[in-house]
């Protein structure tokens, strides 16, 4: 057991005390021992209402599954399931008409539009290639993805024909966004400045660079005629680079398995490197040792001769845990875990305060906010909480009111269908909604769990709900005074070897009036930043604003199969693409600590998994199970069979211990059919408490071999 140390009643994890004590604390000129006295306070004030919100839930969903157990599989009538759902306080009403009013936000979060990654924070390198993901190549971007339609590149070497393909898609962009009067760009001889359409596109300048903008983003055409790619090219064009990842959010929530102090203290500790802007991450590539940092600011001469200095870095966002889990990083006076969410906003906002107090050599946010996304609220009493929450963090660590900022995740039913509300309850902080279609397709699966059973998972994204879902968000932000002040976003995509597709689909998200959406890779944040320059996304908002809102009847319809009769052959699809997909990610996430990676789904393709995905294979599982799609037989079959193929699938990596034949020794194994066959009884149908559970019990027994040898 690690050693704890007692700090105002509050048991420590000793390594983390002295992390928060000497690292945290005494730079920004915080005392340790009044900070640990209103840290116990504010612990002891709002771990009880935390586990009254969470008994609220359970009180709900009991309510919610007796409703349609009453119904013996009779169609909803949606007039009396909306009342029924008013009458429990699961509907409330809504606000009177408000616009939100936060301060000091930045720019990149306000009133620009372009990407936005997600990063597991547990991973130094990857945190820090996000945290640079603000500027990437367009060339490299195309050269190295399936994104152009040509030939992809060869094999041994630089190939010339696919280098020219690039070439060639590169003035096509230019051509596009930047047009010339009188000549395209394949004209243009790069010893003079090109003749703009647009003169006002002209950003700046310096020797080798040009600095245009287009939609708020900007694009530097860099001149070299000694490069590989320039000394070939009329205008000298050696590479076309793109302002990309606005915004990054770092992870400790979905993408990670951070199940106690050890974990936690690897991600805060990547956090205040961030915020310090002195993380550092080295490691081996081509036989050498590289170090990795952040990139400073970038500098041009503006038109007028003034200089122009641009961030050489995303903007970052801190996701902390949601509300449901507790941590054994401190234990509270009565021997219980704190609860994780509580812990995550008193230490990532004191790390944030390093950044505010420009201690570092580096800036995050040049208006003096700390950014916090805040995931997995049902509804506007726990927004609240949240809310509360926050004061007292500020209170705490002297800050002024509404210094931390929030995102909040529309992805719970109970938070979508009251969208409004949960906005208003953090009117004044609030800089960020985003639609997280994953988990809000595993919560709708468990909400109505005992309504009968679900359509098959794949069909489920062309449902109604999910439609008036997508479009409400962005309704009811716009309506509420988000434009120009705060992010809407939309989800990821998934699928990172599959860039071609990317850029076919994903430019629906700007479409939309979104200004934001989630990316999997710094290449595809470069690539997806190509849509917002296609996309006027503050037009698309002004018209977006004048149509009907659409009624949250839309939302409440519930993805029934309907009496559906599938073959057994479906039945047995089905069953493998969910436990597929839920193996491939369990086994990694127990085993080895990976909490988000790319897995190959059941047909061989990357796609990139965390815990919303599982929650929803999981849930479709123990929803056809409950209502006799499938039988326990048919599901441990497919599981069996299905751990034979990740194993296969996973028999380059070294460190990966197979599944098939170790049924009862493979505790990734045993806790994939515990997510399976316990999937009713989880709450909200969250893989949380048994992922974490089982991760720990595989870190004990890591340890304990590590001991004996």
């Amino acid at each position: 057991m690690n050693e704890r140390i007692e700090r105002s009643g509050l048991q420590v994890d000793a390594a983390l005390s002295t992390f928060i004590d000497n690292s945290v604390l005494k730079p920004v000129g915080l005392d340790p021992d009044v900070f640990w006295q209103g840290f116990a306070a504010l612990v002891a004030h709002f771990a009880p209402v935390n586990a009254m919100l969470l008994d609220k839930r359970d009180a709900l969903q009991a309510l919610i599954d007796s409703w349609h157990l009453h119904r013996k599989g009779k169609p909803i009538d949606m007039g009396e399931y909306r009342a029924f759902l008013t009458e429990i306080g699961y509907l409330v009403p809504e606000p009177a008409p408000f616009e939100i009013g936060p301060q000091n936000v930045d720019a990149e979060i306000a009133c620009m539009a372009g990407p936005q990654l997600v990063v597991p924070s547990l991973n130094d390198r990857f945190v820090l290639n996000a945290a640079n993901a603000r500027w990437g190549s367009l060339y490299d971007a195309w050269y190295g993805t399936d994104a152009l339609d040509a030939p992809l590149a060869q094999p041994g070497g630089y190939d010339a024909a696919r280098g020219a393909a690039v070439v060639r898609a590169g003035r096509a962009f230019l051509d596009l966004t930047f047009p010339l009067d009188g000549m395209g760009w394949a004209q243009w001889d790069g010893e003079s400045q090109p003749p703009l359409r647009h003169p006002g596109q002209f950003a700046g300048h310096k020797p080798g660079s040009l600095l245009l903008c287009n939609n708020g983003l900007h694009v530097e055409i860099v001149q070299d005629r000694k490069h590989p790619v320039g000394k070939g090219d009329k205008a000298g064009i050696a590479d076309i680079v793109m302002e990309a990842a606005l915004t990054t959010i770092v992870d400790l929530e979905d993408s990670v398995a951070a199940v106690d102090a050890e974990d936690k203290l690897l991600a805060y500790g990547n956090w205040l490197g961030l915020m310090r802007g002195d993380l550092e991450a080295r490691f081996h590539k081509g036989g050498q040792m590289m170090t990795r940092a952040l990139e400073p600011d970038r500098e041009w001469t503006s038109p007028t001769g003034e200089p122009l200095i641009l961030p050489g870095r995303s903007v970052l966002f801190v996701r902390n845990v949601g509300h449901l889990m507790t941590s054994p990083a401190i234990l509270l006076p009565d021997g219980s875990e704190i609860p994780e969410g509580i812990m995550d906003a008193v230490i990532t906002s004191a790390i944030g305060m390093h950044d505010l107090m420009g201690l570092g050599r580096l800036r995050n946010s040049r208006k003096g906010s700390i950014y916090i996304v805040k995931p997995k609220m049902h509804g506007p009493e726990e927004v609240a909480f949240t809310n509360d929450l926050f004061d007292a963090v500020e209170d705490l660590l002297g800050l002024e009111r509404h210094t931390v900022k929030v995102g909040v995740m529309d992805e719970e039913r109970r938070t979508s269908a009251n969208l409004a509300a949960c906005i208003h309850a953090v009117r004044n902080r609030i800089v960020f909604i985003n639609t997280g279609f994953l988990d809000r397709t595993g919560d709708e699966i468990h909400t109505s769990m005992q309504a009968g059973a679900m359509i098959r998972k794949g069909a489920i994204k062309g449902s109604g709900w999910i439609a008036a879902y997508e479009k409400r968000n962005v309704c009811i932000g716009l309506a509420h005074g988000l434009s120009g002040k705060a992010q809407i976003g939309k989800g990821m995509w998934a699928a990172p070897d599959m860039m071609h597709d990317m850029m076919q689909q994903k430019i629906a998200h700007p479409r939309t009036g979104a200004n934001t959406a989630w990316v999997p890779s710094p290449t595809a944040a470069t690539l997806h930043a190509m849509h917002y320059h296609q996309v006027s996304v503050f037009e698309v908002q002004e018209a977006v604003a004048q149509e009907r809102m659409l009624g949250v009847e839309a939302l409440l319809a519930v993805p029934l199969a309907d009496g559906a009769n599938w073959s057994e052959a479906e039945v047995r699809e089905e069953l493998d693409n969910n436990a597929q997909g839920l193996l491939g990610y369990v086994v990694r996430w127990i085993d080895q600590g990976v909490g988000c990676s790319k897995v190959p789904d059941i047909d061989d393709v990357g796609l990139m998994e965390d815990r919303a995905t599982l929650r929803i294979s999981s849930q479709h599982i123990a929803n056809w199970l409950l209502h006799g799609v499938c039988s326990r037989d048919q599901v441990m079959d497919s599981l069996k069979r299905m751990a034979a193929k990740v194993d296969a699938q996973n028999a380059g990596d070294p460190l990966y211990e197979p599944m098939a034949g170790r049924w009862d020794e493979s505790f990734a194994f045993r806790a994939a059919c515990d997510l399976v066959f316990k999937g009713v009884e989880q709450p909200n149908g969250y893989t949380e408490p048994l992922l974490h559970a089982w991760r720990l019990k595989k870190k004990a027994a890591l340890a304990k071999v590590a001991e004996v040898a």
